[in-house]
């Protein structure tokens, strides 16, 4: 498999309108929002992992949660922090870089929508063991990546489920694992792994 080619994530971010960016969705990932419904879970500490346009954020401090949402680049922290704003929710923003991370934790719930697949196999130890690390004992990840049924083509690395089991066990215990799709801009949404990882 070629490598992907990934753009200048604050370039992006800074020159691009993040509604017309593929990954925008003006709501709650429908994978997160049923986990938090099914698991009855209304509060609690969570940090939006890759916030770019801050959707998700918003709508986790709209339901109640405690937020801080991260960001690899200053634009999309800045425009985030304008839009949660607009909305009226008080989110912490942050830019940061979860390989080499300066968050404090310990959080409740991590959400990943679109990071983990960023990141070549040689790095993917790093982010598991960032992301273990923020997590408090009981804690969850909620990971949305791009399946491996996905057909080639531009955007991230394609994830399999055994990739999935290879890189987060033992450090985390795998509570689903399950097909699924990313909704955005694109048509058809693409294919994806959505994944409830628990400390």
């Amino acid at each position: 498999m070629s490598k992907p080619k990934f753009p200048d994530w604050e370039a992006l971010y800074r020159d691009q309108d993040v509604e017309k960016m593929p990954w925008f969705t003006p709501d709650l990932d429908a994978d997160f929002s049923k986990v938090l419904k099914n698991f009855n879970l209304k509060n609690g500490h969570v940090l939006d992992l890759g916030t770019g346009p801050g959707t998700q954020a918003i709508a986790l401090a709209k339901l109640g949660f405690e937020v801080v949402a991260s960001d690899i680049s200053d634009s999309a922290v800045r425009k985030a922090e304008v839009r949660a704003k607009q909305k009226g929710v008080l989110i912490h923003f942050v830019k940061d870089d979860i390989l080499a991370t300066q968050l404090q934790g310990p959080f409740d719930i991590i959400f990943d929508r679109g990071i983990f697949h960023v990141f070549p196999p040689g790095k993917r130890d790093a982010y598991v063991q960032n992301v273990t690390g923020l997590l408090k004992k009981g804690g969850s990840l909620l990971l949305k990546c791009f399946s491996d049924k996905e057909p080639p083509g531009e955007g991230p690395y394609r994830i399999s489920e055994a990739e999935i089991r290879r890189a987060f066990t033992p450090a985390l215990e795998i509570l689903t694992l399950r097909e699924s799709s990313f909704q955005g801009v694109r048509r058809p949404d693409p294919r994806a792994l959505f994944c409830v990882l628990q400390k």
